[in-house]
């Protein structure tokens, strides 16, 4: 009977997820994958931030920093010896950055492209060689409706968000040979902790100069996601869950509140667009 029961875990999908810190997406992501009977090795840069899932057998918890080629490389090796494998990548780990362009300094735009797309290149190196030797993988951008349609105020979210976009497209059809699918999935406004994070990292941003008058609008934009009909997280998990263990998983996934309202305004001329962005953030 064991034996069966040895069989059935090496079967179970091994999916790797960053930014997994409790109240976000990746910690709703990593509860969705280990309900549908997957082996979940769900990481974020600390331990602590994860304590829920301590206990519970179904998660096997990591520290990773996804601006750290060592960390990173020393993770996927883990994963790789422990369970032999890894079936899915999930590249969620991403931080906000709110401010005018011209005035945000230079070196949060940089911080802020070395978790969001630098940090997402990382993963996809140190994972890529290992799903290719099995000739089966699949890799899952998770993006932003912020890229389709680039407002006032988080100029530096969006651009990161939209580079993620490109070479997720840019991946798919490079690494289909190799068996590997790759996802972008691009949520709306779902409900999380990213809000929280923008405002406490907004706090640290210097004075605004040019744009002092602006000071109000630009503070909203932090918290603009997290409005009180924001997607509920779990909501968001398991929708994309169900999509990413699809046979053929979709190349894009969208979805959560404005959604449909971003991918309009992506379609729309740009006059319009710009119109309707500027009277939305006040610009």
């Amino acid at each position: 009977m064991e034996k069966h029961g040895h069989d059935e875990e090496q079967h179970k999908p091994v999916v790797l997820i960053t930014g997994c810190s409790s109240g976000g997406i990746g910690h709703a992501l990593a509860r969705a994958f280990a309900a549908k009977k997957c082996r979940v090795v769900a990481t974020s840069r600390s331990r602590l931030s994860m304590a829920e899932l301590e206990y519970d057998e179904r998660f096997l918890l990591e520290e990773l920093d996804v601006q750290s080629d060592e960390s990173v490389r020393k993770v996927v090796d883990a994963v790789v010896d422990k369970y032999g494998r890894i079936d899915v990548l999930v590249n969620n780990a991403g931080v906000q950055c709110v401010g005018p362009l011209a005035e945000v300094p230079l070196s949060a735009i940089q911080n802020t492209f070395d978790t969001n797309v630098f940090g997402c290149l990382r993963m996809i190196q140190a994972v890529v060689p290992h799903m290719a030797t099995r000739k089966n993988g699949k890799i899952v951008n998770i993006g932003s409706v912020a890229a389709l349609a680039p407002g006032p105020w988080a100029g530096t979210y969006s651009a990161s968000k939209a580079a993620l976009h490109a070479f997720t497209d840019t991946l798919r059809l490079e690494l289909g040979h190799l068996g590997i699918d790759v996802v972008n999935v691009v949520p709306g406004a779902i409900k999380s902790n990213i809000g929280n994070s923008a405002i406490a990292s907004y706090n640290s941003m210097p004075e605004w100069n040019l744009f002092k008058p602006f000071e109000a609008a630009i503070r909203d934009r932090a918290s603009f996601s997290q409005g009180t009909k924001s997607t509920p997280t779990d909501e968001f998990a398991n929708n994309t869950v169900a999509a990413v263990l699809k046979k053929n998983p979709p190349a894009w996934f969208i979805y959560g509140r404005h959604s449909t309202f971003m991918a309009i305004m992506y379609h729309v001329p740009l006059f319009v667009r710009d119109y309707i962005l500027k009277k939305l953030f006040k610009c």
